[in-house]
Parts: structure tokens; C-alpha cells; sequence
């Protein structure tokens, strides 16, 4: 009874107001950052406030099928403008480092092939580029099958993003850590969903050919 009015106050919300809530955090710290409101170091500031927050909303993205699967509680409309305001942060990041930190286009190849953590970074951002684009009904339509399959895209950037963040802080601490272990935990959760799926389409695979 609890998860049916959980539900039903949940279907009355739109999902337009998260395009208006989430940016919040990003646009307060660009506002404390243009106010010199972030300490000694401001650049490096924004970049990590910008990044805590994508990951986190990729976390929550993740979270959405192992809750309504343990919970059913239903978040699923939900998920693509979680991903989306994601992926602005994202990239919010990247130009934070490509505009404000390095600045000099010579140095920029240079630091992502050089430098690990932005390698790691840079992928993970590249790889949620065509998940932002394609996170529209019409791309849906179109792409078909194909849509589903691309968007696990998803879990490889996310998996990046938390390996970046760990790769990027000094010294042994334990937030980027304990993301890491969470979106691992979310990845586990799905894996015998995937064995069935994997399982159905091998079993289906001799009648395919069958009919070729």
C-alpha cells in the first residue's frame, strides 16, 4: 500500500522540474566561483564540485532499476533527465579543465594522453556523447533495438567516471572509493538479468539461422 501511494505521488510530479532542480548545485558553484566564493584554488574547485555531482546523478541513474526491481518503487520516467543533467555536468567538467585549467589548445592532447586520469575521464565523457544525443523519443523510434543496446554505454562511462575520480583525488580517501563500490554493487545487481538475456538469445540463435 506504502509503494502504491509512493508511486502515484511519483507519477503527479513532472519530469520537467528535475531539468530545473538539478542544475542548481552546478549553477550555485559557477556563482561562488565568479564571486571568488571557492577558495585559494577556484578552478580546481569547480572542476571537482561539477564532477561530484555528475557522478553522483550517474549513481542515481543507476540506482533506478535495482530500486523499483527490490523496492517497486517506480523511477524509471525519471532516469533519462537524471542521464541528461548528467552528462551536462559532465561536460560542464571538461570545459571547466579545457577552458579555465589548460587553456592552451598545444597542451591539451598532450595532458589527456599523458596523464591517466584525464585519459580515463576523457573516454568516459566521449562515450556518454552519444547517449546525450540520443536520449530523445525520436532517436528511440528510429534506432529501434539498436537504442537499448547503445545506451549500456551508460554503465562503461559510469564505471570510468568513478575510476577517474578515484585516479584524480591525493592520497587514500574514501568517498571516490565507496562511489566505486556502489556503482559495482548497481552492475552486480543486473548480471542475472544479462545471463537470461544472453541465454534467450543464444536459444533463439539456431532458429535464426534456420530461417536464413
Amino acid at each position: 500500500m506504502l509503494i502504491q501511494l509512493i508511486n502515484s505521488g511519483l507519477r503527479k510530479i513532472p519530469t520537467w522540474v528535475l531539468y530545473i532542480l538539478l542544475p542548481i548545485p552546478g549553477i550555485l558553484a559557477i556563482v561562488a566561483g565568479l564571486t571568488d566564493n571557492l577558495g585559494p584554488e577556484p578552478i580546481k574547485k569547480l572542476e571537482g564540485e561539477l564532477g561530484e555531482v555528475a557522478i553522483k546523478l550517474l549513481i542515481i541513474g543507476l540506482a533506478v532499476t535495482p530500486l523499483l526491481h527490490f523496492t517497486r518503487i517506480n523511477l524509471l520516467r525519471f532516469r533519462r533527465a537524471v542521464g541528461v543533467v548528467a552528462f551536462g555536468y559532465v561536460a560542464a567538467h571538461f570545459l571547466t579543465w579545457l577552458l579555465l585549467d589548460v587553456q592552451l589548445l598545444s597542451q591539451i592532447w598532450a595532458d589527456i594522453l599523458k596523464r591517466p586520469y584525464i585519459s580515463v575521464g576523457f573516454v568516459g565523457f566521449m562515450a556518454m556523447v552519444p547517449l546525450a544525443v540520443t536520449s530523445n523519443n525520436w532517436s528511440m523510434r528510429k534506432l529501434g533495438q539498436f537504442w537499448s543496446v547503445l545506451h549500456r554505454l551508460t554503465y562503461i562511462a559510469t564505471i570510468l567516471g568513478g575510476l577517474h575520480y578515484i585516479m584524480l583525488v591525493k592520497g587514500f580517501q574514501m568517498e571516490p572509493l565507496v562511489h566505486m563500490a556502489i556503482i559495482l554493487a548497481f552492475l552486480v545487481v543486473r548480471v542475472p538479468k544479462w545471463r537470461r538475456s544472453v541465454q534467450a538469445s543464444l536459444r533463439g540463435l539456431p532458429d535464426k539461422v534456420l530461417r536464413r
